[in-house]
């Protein structure tokens, strides 16, 4: 399988504080990987350098072949990318936002127009197109958000914390939209600090304090670790001494 995503010693600092400390790690095409951590432990930062928003302090990245620090815009123009704020304008309509993220995107008008009518078919949103976004429940403001990442067809999407704040039933019925992406060849990296959604990565990462921890899959890491289950894993590698630290279970 080809590599999508290289990173190799990569580092953000501002200021003092190492924000990502010399991570190095590479991604599959049609993977679902995983970045798990506390909140704080970097996993953003890491996604803003991986998508060229921020610039690195040092280290190298490659993504969809293109370098981060030489070729960040031919990096955007191939990625699709959903924060946990849902990355839509509240106050356009379903179709105005699917028509803007077309065209900023770049797509043709025409393509806009097939694309649009496609998408409000898929997610059976045909009567709401013309209803502002805000208007919409929870679970489809995410489905749309994350069909919106995908309009220009891109090689990889980043996923930030998609499920924030989300009930249960309704992560699960996301991921299933994820596996469905990743199926059809789409290279899937998500950052979550919810544990039990490390179950559903093909690999993970855990990142503490700014650098990986562990990098492995779920079953190999729960070996290692001789843990029953994600949360165990992290709990053992984020506080290793029982220096009580913060993490946000996905567990009942």
């Amino acid at each position: 399988m080809d590599k999508v995503i290289v990173c190799e010693n990569l580092s953000k600092h501002f200021g003092p504080f190492k924000a990502v400390d010399d991570i190095s790690f590479e991604v599959k095409r049609g993977e679902i990987f995983g970045f798990l951590g506390a909140n704080g432990a970097g996993k953003t930062t890491a996604l803003k350098m991986l998508t060229g928003l921020i610039m690195p302090t040092s280290g190298r990245a490659e993504v969809a072949g293109f370098d981060v620090r030489q070729n960040p815009e031919a990096v955007k123009r191939r990625i699709g990318y959903m924060s946990q704020k849902f990355s839509l304008y509240e106050d356009l309509t379903v179709r105005e936002n699917i028509r803007l993220f077309g065209g900023i995107y770049g797509l043709k008008r025409a393509v806009i127009l097939e694309k649009t009518a496609a998408l409000l078919s898929a997610l059976e949103l045909e009567n709401a197109a013309d209803q502002r976004v805000s208007a919409l429940p929870l679970g489809w403001r995410q489905k749309l958000s994350f069909s919106v990442a995908l309009l220009h067809e891109p090689q990889i999407v980043f996923l930030d914390e998609p499920t924030s704040g989300v009930d249960p039933l309704t992560r699960r019925r996301f991921w299933e939209l994820i596996y469905a992406t990743a199926e059809q060849g789409v290279t899937i990296m998500v950052t979550t600090h919810y544990m039990d959604e490390a179950e559903y990565c093909g690999r993970v990462s855990m990142m503490v304090d700014g650098r990986i921890a562990a990098l492995d899959t779920p079953h190999l890491l729960k070996k290692q670790f001789d843990a029953a289950d994600m949360d165990e894993v992290f709990r053992k590698i984020a506080r290793p001494d029982d220096k009580q630290k913060t993490l946000k279970s996905g567990k009942k």
